[in-house]
């Protein structure tokens, strides 16, 4: 019998500095130290699942609740589907058809916070992995952060990945 894969779920986002549809650092970070510290070289034992938020005020779109799981998935997506996240996605999915990881990517629409734990509660993956700006006590008061809140009320084990100091943009709190 073949052993069960590891579900890991990757709570990804938009670049708020390199401008729409690029991933931010702290999505590619978090991607990026999954494949080389959890995935490595064990391609087959694990399916990756990204979830993008789209915060219904930055753009009024309508929910999308839309899957991807292959480069070919995002071939004949219109214009609207593109902006709302959907281009966002395939960076990861075609990264991960280039290593020969399995995944699924969608969007769903909200408080990326809220939604997060509760597509966490609804999928059930091994854990989540989020990115972090990496933000003082300061700056965590006007902006929030998702991942200190994924990691207390999330239903499963969470990994907050720091962005790397080199890549600090000047305000930190852009990503």
């Amino acid at each position: 019998m073949a052993e069960a894969s590891s579900r890991i779920m990757v709570a990804v986002n938009e670049s708020s500095i390199k401008g729409y549809p690029n991933p931010s650092i702290s999505s590619k970070g978090a991607f990026e130290w999954t494949i080389e510290k959890i995935v490595r070289h064990n391609v087959t034992a694990f399916d990756l699942l990204f979830l993008h938020v789209q915060v219904p005020d930055e753009d009024g779109f309508d929910d999308m609740d839309s899957i991807y799981a292959s480069p070919e998935d995002f071939k004949h997506l219109n214009q609207r589907n593109r902006i709302s996240g959907a281009h966002l996605l395939e960076y990861f999915v075609n990264r991960c058809h280039e290593i020969g990881v399995r995944c699924q990517a969608w969007t769903k629409l909200g408080d990326p916070k809220e939604v997060i734990c509760h597509e966490v509660k609804r999928v059930q993956p091994d854990f989540l992995v989020v990115g972090s700006r990496g933000l003082g006590p300061f700056q965590k008061v006007f902006v929030g952060t998702v991942s200190e809140f994924c990691v207390k009320h999330c239903e499963c084990p969470v990994i907050t990945i720091k962005r790397k100091a080199n890549e600090t943009p000047q305000d930190p709190i852009d990503d």
